[in-house]
């Protein structure tokens, strides 16, 4: 697909959209989209205030980003990360499928996964690593109908509160129950076989005593079709609240199966390869892999259809009261434990002709059906890697808070324990047919003798960790229009972490670890007219390190090194707030020093500094006549300013835009019957990428335009449709090259054009 029809497509949607607006314009909106204007104006969030209470947006002292309920429907997000594309300063690749997703926020490093997201449900952190190898915060998570809002709060008071995240904090909050009882119940489904029902119900227990369940069963062969039931799932929650005279206590759980294939990259230069391309499907679902020593391995066969997922719960609670003379306290909890399992078909270097590798020079014959295939047939290796991971954490943060007439002091308590146990077998090489779900070969000594072929990398570990922190924070009123505040936070982290390589039964690698670091925030914030202000921030935190920080980075840690990743940021911000818009710009700068990234698991780690430099705009604009308009642009700079190889310095960070754009238009609809109507779209362009360290022209990932639309019908106060098209030009973008081998011609797709409809009836 040229640029030219991309750029031609965008001009016709928005045409399209702006044709409607004048269309229509003269139209009446119900008074019920006249009060959710008003609603958007107004917001009020929580997340990121030392004492935990609520705040005016505009008079927040830092950035955060607020999605609601609504919000979040018109999104139509695929999965949990699929939502953070919409916070500005974030580049989130959430085209790996349910799981897996790899989030960037603001220019901060990182190879993978997301190692500056903290993912918190009713303002804790639900898992306080942000990233282990094979498992990020947002994998631990799924959207439904018992989501109220998200909040998203970029550096600002981040290194101070919660887990200590440098970078981003987003916070889910489910919905609470009153008085009255009400409910929904709602069919999905989509052009990829999607069949799911999502039910949530809400009401009064007793006086004061409310009451929220609900949540979802799905399967579907997956966005880019396995032939078997690559999807399935299931959520279940319940929250509970309790109103007081003077507060109110919270609890709830969470309990979550759900699973999906493990989108992986794709071979860019062979016919057939496009953006519906997956790897796995029926005839390679099932494979045999062997692990542990050499002259004692162990075969097993296993089923990669399950791709990657979540079985498990996640239950808290919070405390949140107002005492006498000026004081309150917030006391929030959480409990994880579950698996993260992954199974995925990993390719391994670039695609080649069959008769290179076959033992004959000429042909070879599929393992399942026996099939001769020729010698120019395109074949590659696929690493079959298991990782079995189970997880457990608990974590308690207390703040108590003193207020006075010009302002207020907070002091709090963090207290978090994790751990995790792995059990991988990494490699298992083997040459399969390039196709959809391409079968293995036999009649190759690399396929035939697994021992031949590659590299294996098998652990076995166990790790336990705690993190300790006290923080102390105050804020004071200059006057009616200026508030400065500052954060310190003092923290203990420990970790025990033993590592079996080989499978062996030998600890090749043990770590017994007890640091302390200190992070800081200041900031003033000056109102200089109504719902008119500018904010400065300047903060240092840190990245403790975490199990697989150790593993890739054990020579530094005997030599005495912390590896402790330094952070430091400066904010500057306008906000501006009006009856009809909004516009939030926040320009920051950071600089993070000792980050790591590991190509392949085993190898030695790169270490690098990084420095970042650009501004994000969150702009809303709504009119009496059902318009609305949203604008979310980052605009950055990156560069490596250290690096052991001298020829990176200087370069840009790999797999991090320039620039990305979302323009989000909207309009409502009220008909002479009664109904109403949405019509919305987003239309996003992102920036030319590299896929490594070192720029290589080879390894550039070309900037991609892409456009979604949607409707929502409401054919009654009951009764509401939805239909949304993701990819409607299907655009065929890269999120990235290939980490384990950025010259081997590989490239995961965005995902392809999908159609998607739900029905729901809300009592």
């Amino acid at each position: 697909m040229t640029k030219n029809f991309k750029l031609s497509s965008i001009t016709i949607a928005i045409a399209l959209l702006c044709q409607a607006n004048n269309v229509l314009a003269a139209e009446q909106v119900a008074s019920k989209a006249k009060s959710d204007k008003s609603d958007k104006i107004e917001k009020i969030i929580v997340t990121g205030t030392f004492s935990g209470k609520a705040v005016a947006k505009e008079e927040a002292s830092f950035a955060v980003s607020s999605f609601s309920e609504d919000d979040i429907k018109k999104l139509a997000p695929k999965s949990t990360a699929d939502l953070f594309k919409a916070i500005p300063g974030v580049w989130a690749e959430s085209s790996g499928g349910v799981s897996g997703a790899n989030v960037f926020v603001r220019g901060f490093p990182g190879g993978g996964d997301a190692p500056f997201l903290t993912v918190q449900l009713q303002g804790a952190p639900i898992f306080p690593p942000p990233t282990l190898s094979f498992l990020e915060n947002s994998t631990l998570f799924r959207l439904d109908e018992t989501v109220e809002f998200m909040e998203a709060l970029r550096g600002g008071t981040n290194p101070v509160i919660s887990n200590g995240q440098p970078g981003l904090t987003t916070n889910f909050l489910l919905k609470e129950g009153s008085e009255d009882t009400e409910g929904l119940i709602k069919y999905s489904t989509s052009d990829y076989g999607l069949q799911r029902v999502d039910a949530v119900v809400s009401g009064s227990l007793a006086d004061d005593l409310y009451f929220m369940m609900g949540g979802y069963i799905k399967s579907s062969p997956g966005v880019r079709d396995a032939g078997f039931n690559a999807e399935e799932g299931n959520q279940f929650t319940i929250n509970i609240t309790k109103e007081l005279d003077n507060g109110k206590i919270n609890l709830y759980t969470r309990q979550t199966d759900d699973h999906g294939t493990w989108y992986l990259p794709t071979p860019l230069n062979v016919e057939g390869v496009d953006n519906q391309f997956t790897q796995i499907g029926t005839l390679n679902r099932q494979a045999s892999i062997q692990y542990g020593p050499d002259g004692n391995k162990t075969t097993e066969t296993v089923d990669f259809g399950q791709g990657r997922g979540w079985n498990g719960s996640v239950s808290g609670g919070s405390i949140n009261l107002t005492l006498d003379n000026g004081w309150g306290l917030v006391d929030r909890f959480i409990y994880t434990s579950g698996d993260a399992d992954t199974y995925g078909l990993v390719p391994n270097g670039a695609p080649v002709k069959l008769s290179t590798v076959a033992d004959n020079g000429s042909t070879a014959f599929g393992s399942a059906t026996g099939t001769e295939y020729s010698g120019d047939t395109d074949v590659q290796q696929i690493g079959r890697w298991v990782v079995k991971k189970q997880i457990e954490a608990f974590t308690n943060d207390f703040a108590l808070t003193k207020t006075f007439d010009m302002g207020s002091v907070t002091a709090g308590l963090y207290n978090s324990t994790f751990s995790a146990k792995d059990w991988w077998a990494l490699g298992n090489q083997s040459y399969h047919v390039i196709a959809p779900g391409g079968e293995n070969l036999t009649g190759i000594d690399c396929n035939d003798n697994i021992d031949s072929c590659g590299w294996n990398y098998d652990i076995n570990s166990i790790g336990d960790g705690r993190t300790t922190a006290l923080y102390l924070a105050a804020s004071y009123e200059v006057s009616d229009a200026i508030t400065i505040d500052g954060g310190l936070r003092r923290e203990n982290h420990e970790i025990e972490y033993t590592v079996d390589e080989g499978l062996d039964g030998v600890i090749t690698k043990a770590v017994s670890y007890d640091e302390s670091s200190t992070a800081w925030t200041v900031g003033a914030n000056w109102m200089f007219a109504k719902k008119q202000g500018v904010f400065i921030r300047a903060s240092e935190g840190s990245k403790m390190p975490f199990f697989d920080d150790f593993r890739d980075n054990f020579g530094s840690y005997q030599a005495g090194e912390d590896l402790i990743k330094d952070v430091s940021q400066f904010e500057l911000g306008y906000k501006f707030s009006s009856d009809n818009y909004e516009l939030y710009a926040t320009g920051f700068f950071n600089e993070v020093k000792g980050d790591t990234f590991v190509a392949t698991p085993g190898d030695p780690a790169e270490v690098f500094t990084n420095e970042a430099y650009g501004v994000e705009i969150d702009f809303n604009y709504y009119n009496d006549n059902g318009f609305s308009i949203n604008l979310n642009a980052t605009l950055q700079k990156t560069e490596v300013t250290e690096h052991s190889d001298s020829s990176i310095i200087g370069n840009e960070s790999p797999r991090l835009p320039n620039y990305q754009i979302r323009i989000t238009p909207s309009y409502d609809i009220e008909f002479d019957n009664g109904m109403y109507a949405t019509l919305y779209g987003t239309i996003s362009a992102v920036d030319d990428r590299f896929s490594d360290s070192a720029n290589t022209s080879t390894a550039i990932l070309e900037g991609y335009e892409k456009i979604d639309l949607g409707m929502i019908i409401n054919l009654s106060d009951e009764v509401q449709m939805q239909l949304s098209v993701s990819n409607l030009t299907d655009e065929e973008g890269l999120t990235e090259g290939d980490p384990r081998d950025t010259l081997s011609s590989n490239g995961r797709y965005i995902l392809a054009r999908t159609i998607d409809f739900s029905v729901s009836y809300q009592f």
